[in-house]
């Protein structure tokens, strides 16, 4: 459970049509993400964008509504996320891994720890 306090996040983004075998990349990610037990994670799909490549993905562009961008995020400790981290990197052949200092404010309904009595 993600506590009160200083957190990292984990943002992955990848190409809704990339693949892991014949899995969807995000999906693999998100069942690495829950057997390592990370909090919690989303998966949130992108109306257009474009990465490093230069080729913009775009709702609109019936051809290509199969290569969205997909948008993957996770908080938990430092410690869970930084041991999650090659297993992440092994899967993501395109796209972006990146990890940033958060603040976890209220987690699960109430404060995530210590929650005030009224």
């Amino acid at each position: 459970m993600v506590k009160k306090g200083p957190a990292k996040k984990l943002t992955i983004y990848v190409d809704e049509s990339d693949k892991h075998g014949r899995k969807p990349v995000y999906e693999v990610l998100l069942d690495i993400l829950y057997k390592k037990k990370i909090a919690g994670a989303s998966v949130f799909r992108g109306m257009a964008g474009y990465g490093s490549d230069g080729v913009f993905h775009s709702a609109k562009m019936l051809a290509l509504s199969a290569a969205l961008p997909i948008k993957i995020e996770a908080v938990d400790s430092e410690e869970l996320i930084q041991a999650v981290l090659p297993d992440i990197t092994s899967i993501v052949q395109k796209g972006l891994v990146e990890v940033s200092d958060t603040e976890v404010m209220l987690c699960c309904g109430g404060e995530a720890e210590g929650k005030a009595s009224r």
